[in-house]
């Protein structure tokens, strides 16, 4: 496919985060001084985005229309079909902007590689020029990334790149009925991790670390945890229940298990408010999931199409 349209997908900086929360420049340097920090290094990330920025876009407006958006608009954009996708920051921008969109390639710039390690970011911005004509005549190199899918009894449906959470925002107890197989029961826990072979290093790494350290003081010596190993492009995923607790009522013997194509994981909700659903960390665009509601987690149709070249 050819692409006639180029949608920079931007973010804000810490800074602007600051002056957001504070109101003007001086209060904020105030806080981060009167706290012991160093408010330059604010101002100089500040400035090497921003430059990166502008220089992206100057490259880019020549080649096709060109239109820019803030991460924090992303819910409530609708990309089209020739769409071509920019974004410039750091891997989270590529996380977040992914979840919206539906097959359109990704060229993901990294803004400041001295500073910014960029796993999912390959390009940087004397590189973006040449890739961006490449994918303009279809001819770029893709890579198709799995990603993860909670969809609701209603309709409503969400992805994720990295992870999905399953439970109370706060982290309060979860109640819910989980099914795996021919498998079912009641559980009370403070919820449930479902992660991509992207996001394996992430959330889901932080739980075996979890069970590594248990498992070697109270397991058997010289066994470590065998963990899975998950590429990108596996159409698996993992799921992990937190803290599952046993009770009259509740139960643990399904805490983990491997989501494929041919078995999905349901989950009903049994939480008369607070349940939600959200996905790489981003508590604020979430589904509810409250007593009524069922989810079906699993791979989604659609996967992320990062150029790599």
């Amino acid at each position: 496919m050819k692409y006639d349209k180029i949608v920079l997908v931007t973010r804000k900086t810490r800074l602007e985060g600051l002056i957001e929360r504070f109101n003007t420049r001086p209060q904020a340097r105030f806080y981060i001084e009167h706290s012991g920090g160093d408010f330059n290094l604010y101002e100089r990330e500040h400035e090497t985005y921003h430059a990166a920025l502008g220089e992206l876009r100057r490259e880019l407006l020549p080649l096709a229309k060109t239109h820019v958006i803030e991460r924090d608009f992303l819910p409530n954009f609708l990309f089209a079909d020739e769409d071509l996708i920019v974004t410039i920051g750091i891997d989270g921008l590529v996380v977040n902007t992914a979840k919206y969109l539906h097959g359109q390639p990704i060229i993901a710039v990294n803004p400041d590689p001295a500073q910014i390690d960029g796993i999912l970011l390959p390009f940087s911005v004397a590189d973006a020029p040449s890739v961006v004509r490449q994918a303009l005549r279809g001819q770029a190199k893709l890579r198709s990334i799995t990603m993860a899918d909670a969809h609701l009894g209603d309709g409503q449906s969400l992805r994720a790149f990295n992870d999905l959470f399953i439970g109370v925002g706060n982290h309060v107890s979860a109640r819910y009925r989980i099914r795996f197989g021919e498998s079912q029961e009641f559980h009370s826990s403070s919820g449930i991790i479902v992660s991509t072979g992207a996001g394996a290093t992430g959330w889901l790494s932080s739980l075996f670390n979890m069970a590594d350290q248990m498992w070697s003081v109270f397991g058997q010596a010289g066994e470590p945890l065998l963990r899975p190993k998950l590429d990108w492009e596996t159409d698996r995923l993992i799921f992990v229940v937190r803290e599952p607790f046993i009770s009259k009522t509740s139960g643990a013997s399904i805490v983990c298990g491997v989501i494929t194509p041919d078995a999905p994981l349901t989950l009903e909700s049994q939480m008369p408010e607070g349940g939600m659903i959200f996905s790489d960390g981003v508590q604020a665009d979430f589904l509810a999931f409250n007593a009524g509601a069922t989810a079906t987690i699993g791979l989604a149709a659609q996967k992320t199409h990062l150029v790599i070249g």
